[in-house]
């Protein structure tokens, strides 16, 4: 376990390399700081490569013993699977509690300096590559445009520079025939040297207002410039640990569910007082009833008097645009209101989310330890390979099966699609089921895993026949009865010649489903490997030869699909029912090709028997 889970350690890190090598290449960084952050990012994923390693070891371990028939001496001297298994059970429960406190006290921590190590990569200024055709923009207050490098002498032609630095009124142009740009000693500026250029910079105009005749600017020729740009930091510079700390990924699980419960006793508070205010301002004025004013309020109310509209047109334009002004920031007081209120809820909502599924996520990733072993190990001793071939495949399918269902739960959790316990405890779910099938299976001795018996599945899926393989016996206790055999091959001859004309067409989707069992075709195969077994104890070679010459008769349906309920439902699902109904009309033609080959056979074996019985 140990080396395999050297191994898959390694390749996460790989996969962390990958994926983040943008943020780590070009930042001129010290060796020390990018080999802390991959012994945190090793620490980060010890959670995640445990499983594995142990899904894979308990798969080479039983796959060597099931290979080097050990559990069959085992289970033959009346040792159970189960027993077998209890030892690295033990064992898995210890790794399980191991990785829940080392996901507790450890990870946490981890995570919080490799955030903080990428956080302050991200932020760090990039070294200077400038590309060629154009703009760069990662100098702070300036855009500069290269037409080509001259890398042999380390100098940049056809330079055009946007200062914007001392703000954009005061914005210069620099175009120059040449440049060569360098780093100070302490990497805190940048030196830009210039040969031969022009700068046109605006002046800004001090207790002036701006207009086209007042306004000034600046214009310079240069054979050799230099300037210095501070705004350009170039060293390392490492951020605040308590930014990710006070996040959920740097919190154990006593810190986490204090979280929960404060954030959500205060998101309760907050219903508790909004609920009432959301009621009363919204639901209710905006459906109760409408004021319908009676007879007697309208002749004491003046404003109603000739209605409201005529009532606003005769105020003055300046009250009704101060009326409308009222109106638009009531409306827009309260939609404000709302949105901060709404925000509020929605932010304390996704805190608790987050902060869920970091406590579900320390249990889920402990437990898979122990899962995965009860899906390895009977799996291995179910398949007998070992080494790390076929239990390095199965493993790695395995995995990527629960990593893709855990990362749809983690998502729909995340989203608050589904519950976070239901999203987060999905894989768990099912990989439990697995374990428990698996196990069962192992325990019983089912051999449903058996590579030879999936190969044999599909070859017969694909069409491939069995072929009969008889040898003459040395020793003949009971010598067939020809005549009867010769009798039943007539009877056969009959029966196969009804059945063709009977199923020569081609039947009705209804009258298909329709058809319980197909008896006629039992009773031929039947007959077949009645007189065939007897003729295999014939002494003639030419007859044990003419019995391999016929095919191999199966039913043209499964033995599932004989159940009245069942063919109604196939009927009625029309997709599964029409795939089923083609295949059976190819089977069907089949069957019949074999039954003409049958009566063939049996022409020339009465030839053969009746020949051989005369000399």
């Amino acid at each position: 376990m140990l080396a395999t889970f050297s191994v898959c350690l390694f390749v996460l890190l790989m996969q962390f390399l990958w994926k983040y090598v943008s943020d780590m290449i070009g930042k001129g960084v010290d060796v020390i700081v990018l080999a802390k952050l991959f012994f945190y990012a090793g620490l980060t994923f010890t959670s995640m490569a445990l499983p594995l390693s142990v899904l894979l070891a308990s798969l080479m371990v039983f796959g060597n013993l099931g290979e080097h028939f050990e559990l069959l001496a085992m289970k033959a001297s009346g040792i159970s699977l189960l027993r077998i298994m209890k030892p690295l059970v033990f064992t898995c429960i210890i790794i399980t509690c191991i990785s829940f406190y080392f996901q507790d006290s450890i990870i946490p921590k981890a995570q919080v300096k490799m955030s903080t190590i990428m956080l302050s990569l991200r932020q760090k200024s990039p070294e200077l590559d400038i590309p060629e055709g154009e703009f760069y923009k990662d100098i702070p207050g300036y855009n500069v445009y290269v037409r080509h490098k001259d890398k042999k002498n380390n100098m940049l032609r056809d330079v055009m520079i946007y200062d914007y630095s001392d703000g954009f009124e005061n914005a210069a142009v620099i175009v120059s025939d040449s440049a060569k740009l360098s780093m100070s000693e302490d990497k805190k500026n940048l030196v830009l040297t210039l040969f031969s250029g022009k700068l046109f910079k605006n002046l800004k105009n001090e207790g002036k207002a701006y207009s086209q005749e007042n306004s000034r600017y600046q214009r310079e020729t240069f054979s050799l410039r230099t300037k210095i740009i501070s705004s350009f930091d170039g060293n390392f510079n490492m951020i605040d640990e308590s930014i990710m700390g006070n996040r959920d990924i740097g919190k154990n699980y006593s810190k986490l569910t204090n979280f929960v419960d404060s954030v959500q006793h205060d998101a309760d508070s907050i219903n508790r007082q909004n609920i009432p205010y959301f009621k009363n301002r919204i639901y209710v004025n905006s459906f109760k009833q409408p004021y319908r004013p009676t007879q007697n309020s309208l002749k004491n109310d003046t404003l109603f008097d000739k209605g409201f509209q005529a009532y606003v047109d005769n105020l003055p334009v300046n009250k009704q645009i101060d009326f409308v002004n009222k109106v638009k920031n009531k409306v827009d007081n309260i939609n404000n209101e709302y949105s901060f209120i709404s925000t509020t809820q929605s932010n304390m909502a996704r805190a608790i989310r987050s902060h869920k599924i970091q406590l579900n996520m320390r249990f889920t990733m402990s437990l898979a330890c122990l899962i995965f072993f009860f899906v390895g190990a009977p799996l291995g001793s179910i398949i007998r390979k070992g080494g790390l071939g076929m239990p390095a495949v199965l493993s790695i399918f395995l995995f990527v099966f629960y990593y893709s269902i855990d990362t749809l739960g983690l998502k729909m959790a995340k989203q608050a699609i589904w519950p976070v316990w239901e999203g987060m405890w999905l894989s768990t779910a099912l990989l439990t089921s697995l374990g428990i099938f698996l196990t069962y299976k192992a325990v019983n001795d089912s051999v449903m895993m058996n590579p030879d018996v999936w190969r044999t599945f599909i070859q017969k899926l694909l069409g491939k026949r069995e072929i009969r393989n008889y040898t003459k016996k040395e020793v003949i206790m009971i010598p067939p009865d020809y005549s009867q055999d010769m009798e039943k091959m007539l009877e056969l001859n009959i029966l196969s010649k009804e059945y063709l004309l009977k199923h020569a067409s081609i039947p009705f989707y209804t009258t298909f489903w329709k058809r319980s069992e197909d008896k006629e075709l039992e009773r031929i195969i039947q007959l077949m490997n009645f007189y065939i077994e007897d003729l295999r104890n014939s002494d003639n070679t030419l007859v044990i030869s003419k019995l391999m010459e016929y095919p191999v008769v199966l039913p043209l349906l499964p033995v599932f699909m004989k159940k009245p309920s069942i063919r109604w439902i196939c009927s009625i699902l029309l997709p599964i029912g029409l795939i089923l109904y083609i295949a059976s009309l190819f089977g069907q033609k089949r069957i019949n090709n074999d039954l003409k080959i049958i009566n063939k056979i049996n022409e020339e074996l009465r030839i053969v028997i009746t020949d051989y019985k005369n000399s």
